[in-house]
């Protein structure tokens, strides 16, 4: 493990972050405001999403539910519907606990003090330390997978930072850093939450896990893997789990026009989400019309393939194979509700769903 840098030296990094965040940093909404509250929700959004994709969520977010009390206050289909394609719900879920935490146990203001954000549902100590730097300044440190790459890459650490001693290093050198962004006083009021915002926007759009760009790297002569030609090697994050398959058979079952869709129950993935009846097959492929009819006891009218849809969800490379069914009339003792497509709107989606929600709507209306 290399040794803690001299005071110089990382008073020179932290120099030279600064002043490269001043003249770099993008224009991103939610860096216009103090507002803890607008801030905390961009830091939930944009875990494991990108920026691109987040911006209009949390604009969407924002207008909606300007306040911690309306986020609070919301009806669950709301949050969900707003969250509708970011992906990962338990984010949105735990998001709406921890604003009515705030309600109840802070007068609606959002806390200052690290502890009492760190101890808010769904808030790790990542995003605490982020919301206090960036909307109140604290030197609070941050260490997410961009720090953690710039932070490897610069000080040269070869070990796993997964590792417990390793990750207790990186959260020391992202203290002393931030510690140190407070004391440099040539630079404005605000050092320490630009000195965090500088490690992240540096990870975003220099330091990038494939093809960095070090020739412009505002810290290259500083940085341990760049001077030893080691910056494809760091982080050395060992090996990936291998990726699982997994299939699914979906049914865009159609009434009279309505189309049968369900509610997800609570403690699953993508809980309280909609979707098409659907199931897991395991082994051999099975006749998509014979398994309707054991499913739901009643003989499809006609069936086609409707669209086949293919994405992930963390290890799980998963394939969902929907089928159009027609039928005379509702089976019976079947849960969910009958929704034409034009109510399609009015609920929240799983992602993979609401791609097959889009072309069941089109398949329907197309007959008209």
């Amino acid at each position: 493990m290399p040794k803690r840098r001299s005071g110089a030296t990382a008073a020179k990094l932290v120099s030279q972050l600064l002043d490269w965040f001043a003249a770099n940093a993008r224009d991103l909404p939610w860096r216009r405001t103090r507002d803890p509250y607008a801030i905390w929700v961009s830091e939930i959004m944009l875990q494991q999403t990108q920026v691109k994709t987040v911006i209009p969520f949390w604009d969407r977010w924002l207008r909606e539910l300007p306040t911690i009390e309306a986020a609070a206050n919301a009806p669950s289909a709301k949050i969900h519907k707003l969250w509708e394609g970011l992906g990962y719900y338990t984010r949105v879920r735990n998001l709406q606990k921890a604003a009515q935490a705030v309600v109840a146990q802070h007068d609606g203001k959002f806390p200052e003090n690290f502890d009492a954000v760190l101890a808010l549902p769904g808030i790790g100590r990542y995003t605490a330390g982020a919301i206090c730097s960036i909307a109140f300044n604290q030197p609070t440190p941050i260490l997410d997978g961009n720090v953690i790459r710039v932070f490897t890459r610069i000080f040269g650490i070869a070990e796993n930072p997964k590792e417990k001693a390793t990750n207790t290093r990186l959260w020391q050198l992202a203290e002393e850093l931030v510690l140190r962004s407070s004391l440099v006083t040539r630079h404005p009021p605000l050092a320490c939450s630009h000195l965090n915002q500088s490690l992240m926007e540096l990870g975003a759009l220099v330091c990038t896990p494939r093809n960095p760009q070090c020739l412009v790297c505002p810290v290259k002569k500083l940085c341990a893997a760049f001077k030893e030609n080691r910056v494809d090697e760091l982080p050395n994050l060992g090996k990936r789990a291998a990726a699982t398959a997994r299939y699914f058979l979906a049914f865009a079952v159609e009434v009279n026009g309505n189309f049968l869709v369900q509610q997800r129950p609570a403690g699953v993935v993508n809980a309280q989400l909609w979707e098409f009846p659907n199931v897991e097959v395991t082994g051999t492929k099975p006749d998509a019309a014979a398994l309707f009819q054991r499913l739901f006891s009643v003989k499809p009218k006609t069936i086609q393939p409707l669209r086949t849809v293919k994405h992930s969800i963390t290890r799980y490379r998963i394939t969902l194979e929907a089928f159009s069914i027609s039928l005379e009339k509702p089976p019976a003792k079947v849960s969910g509700r009958w929704l034409a497509p034009e109510g399609f709107d009015s609920i929240a989606f799983a992602s993979a769903h609401k791609k097959l929600a889009s072309a069941a709507a089109k398949s329907i209306l197309s007959d008209r």
